[in-house]
């Protein structure tokens, strides 16, 4: 039990602290200081590193929410509201991420290979405004994890 928690913890901290950095500290900077035409190309690359460890803590979440959830609380019947609205909430942003993944960052991906920086702009665009959605969701999931038991 005590390695399915720490895994838990560890992929949403990865997971939602990666999201929160870039979309509060990362982004504001490169406005600021990245030449617009070369965004998409910076955040292609930035997102290809995350995405790769976003895929990991997707999956250690789901093996090790389910083990616990089988294995601590006798199936889904013996999980309190708390797991069950952490479930439902994380699978949708897993749904998202897909979204995200399959969608504007493979286009994202193009327009940086066709050097198109404009597309490139409109797809990192969509993503910051996908990214924050499920940044709005991620923290509701971890305080929900921290203290729906006591509530």
């Amino acid at each position: 039990m005590s390695l399915a928690v720490a895994l838990h913890v560890l992929s949403a901290v990865i997971w939602v602290g990666g999201m929160f950095f870039a979309y509060m500290a990362m982004r504001p900077a490169v406005v600021e200081v990245i030449d617009a035409s070369q965004r998409g190309a910076l955040w292609c690359h930035t997102l290809s590193r995350f995405f790769r460890w976003v895929w990991a803590a997707v999956i250690l979440l789901l093996v090790t929410g389910y083990w616990m959830i089988f294995s601590v609380f006798g199936g889904m019947a013996g999980a309190g509201w708390h797991i069950h609205a952490m479930q439902g909430l994380g699978i949708v942003m897993i749904l998202l991420y897909f979204h995200v993944y399959f969608a504007p960052f493979r286009r994202l991906k193009q327009a940086v290979a066709n050097q198109d920086p404009q597309e490139g702009g409109r797809q990192v665009g969509q993503i910051r405004k996908l990214v924050g959605t499920n940044l709005i969701l991620g923290l509701i999931v971890v305080a929900i994890g921290a203290g729906g038991r006591y509530l």
